[in-house]
């Protein structure tokens, strides 16, 4: 069946009708200079297609929240929820093919990175027997797939760079139809937009724009400046789902609108100069101070009944112990907290920001807050415990050059390569994909054997199978080779090596 949605007009006064289903195998890319009309665009491609096709719009203003009351989506504040709870979130919308918006509105430019980032991660890891027809609507997808590094940092851009070329690379043979609306072409990673079959060109006055936006529809330089002519709500269109040559389409109108119009001119209110003076000089509010949010509201009131219930908590020593059995034993202590929060059901799978602040707490309850480590003290620390290894043998010779190896790799892989490091050093059967994903941090079984053969690729392992399907992994150079073990074993079974 062919589903043909109606855009608008073209300049002939035909209707504009685009293929749905030839968009799906396509996906879109729309540019157009601020106020040419692609949000507007955008707005009328969901509304059309919302009846036939399940969508999720990646809003960094807020403009598609009105969907939501119109067409049933799940508007989603980005604001209020973690980055793996939006991971979960993706998941389960396209599970249960719950149309859904991802308003990105009041977060800075990394977190809303970082969060659009998790949520597509979501849509993306979906298991095969999910992958449904889906429209993914990214709004401004420049400020997701940025052509150049900006202020936000490494880790934040390689994230959401990530999971837009997936979306646009991979997304296809899943199901996910990339659409994605920017203001500049030379602000978009070529990559990103090299994917897309389907242009829709708007307003555009740079000549670079102009000249990325005439090859893409195959015009000649000197067409190009006829994008500075077009006017609000007119695009050039080409693409298998639009038109096999270039034709000037109007968008017709919409149901919706978003929150925030067009400004219009209002006339100034009429008040005396001195009124004025009054009202705009006047003494600041007090200034109030906000409490700080704690990832878990009650957490400090717990810890500290539990502590107050078992004995009489002291102050803190001014001064730190100097000896070593002292500097021993408040490892010992820091090592048996971090074990504790290690132990709960769900430690495996939170950020590791809720787990340092849970950390601290738990230390400052301990009389342990002269010796909390940093942040990155923390991760270290927390990347030796998943692979089960202690301050002793941490300290060892051996383990070190394994420490070096493990450098070698993403901060978030070095767990586990050195869990791996460790059953293959004592003989242990090699890590199930279920043990690998949860020291991972993922519930994915998918993504813990990419990791495994990522590892592999960058020449630190060796992965072996025998014929009853059994995996040995063998370390290079250090030949540490794991006793043959079940990948499909559940975590369970094998908590301890994770831990």
């Amino acid at each position: 069946m062919t589903v043909a949605i109606e855009m608008g007009h073209t300049s002939a006064g035909a209707p504009a009708a685009l293929d749905l289903e030839e968009l799906l195998a396509t996906r879109l890319l729309v540019q157009g200079n601020s106020g040419s009309g692609k949000s507007h665009l955008l707005r009328r491609l969901l509304e059309q297609s919302a009846p036939w096709v399940q969508q999720t719009i990646i809003d960094p203003e807020g403009d598609f929240v009105s969907l939501g009351e119109r067409f049933g989506h799940l508007v989603i504040d980005a604001e209020e929820h973690t980055e793996r709870g939006l991971q979960s979130a993706g998941e389960r919308a396209r599970i249960h093919r719950v149309s859904t918006v991802l308003n990105l509105e009041g977060l800075d430019a990394e977190n809303q990175m970082r969060r659009a980032a998790a949520f597509l991660g979501g849509l993306f890891e979906v298991a095969r027997d999910h992958w449904y027809p889906m429209l993914v609507v990214v709004d401004e997808a420049q400020l997701f797939a940025p052509a150049v590094a900006g202020e936000v940092s490494d880790e934040a851009r390689k994230l959401s760079l990530g999971a837009m070329t997936n979306l646009m690379c991979r997304g296809r043979k899943r199901g996910l139809a990339g659409i994605i609306a920017t203001q500049r072409l030379a602000k978009l990673a070529k990559n990103v937009a090299a994917e897309a079959s389907n242009f829709l060109m708007g307003r555009t006055f740079l000549d670079i724009d102009m000249a990325r936006a005439a090859d893409l529809l195959g015009m000649e330089r000197r067409q190009a400046e006829a994008f500075r002519d077009l006017e609000r709500g007119q695009f050039m269109a080409l693409g298998p789902a639009l038109s096999r040559r270039p034709l000037g389409v109007r968008i017709g109108p919409t149901d919706t609108s978003p929150r925030n119009g067009t400004p219009r001119l209002m006339p100034l209110p009429e008040a005396a100069l001195e009124d004025a003076r009054a009202i705009i000089l006047a003494a600041p509010p007090p200034e109030t101070v906000r409490p700080q949010r704690r990832s878990s509201p009650d957490l400090l009131d717990q810890l500290m009944a539990a502590k107050s219930a078992a004995l009489e908590i002291r102050p803190e020593p001014v001064e730190a112990p100097t000896s070593a059995e002292d500097l021993a034993e408040r490892r010992e202590r820091v090592d048996r907290v971090l074990r504790a929060i290690l132990a709960q059901p769900d430690a495996g799978f939170r950020v590791i920001g809720v787990l340092y602040q849970e950390f601290v707490v738990r230390c400052r309850i301990e009389g342990l807050a002269s010796a909390v480590p940093d942040l990155p003290e923390f991760r270290r620390m927390l990347t030796r415990a998943r692979a089960g290894l202690g301050s002793d043998l941490a300290g060892d010779d051996v383990w070190q050059d394994v420490s070096v190896r493990a450098s070698l790799l993403p901060e978030d892989m070095q767990g586990v390569f050195m869990m791996i490091a460790r059953a293959a050093k004592e003989g242990w059967p090699c890590p199930s994909d279920a043990a690998i994903a949860r020291a991972y941090g993922s519930h994915s079984l998918r993504r813990a054997r990419r990791l495994l053969t990522y590892i592999e690729e960058q020449g630190l392992i060796v992965c072996q199978f025998d014929g009853t399907g059994r995996r040995t992994v063998t370390l290079v150079e250090l030949a540490w080779a794991t006793a043959p073990g079940d990948p499909n074993a559940e975590a369970a079974e094998q908590g301890s090596l994770a831990l």
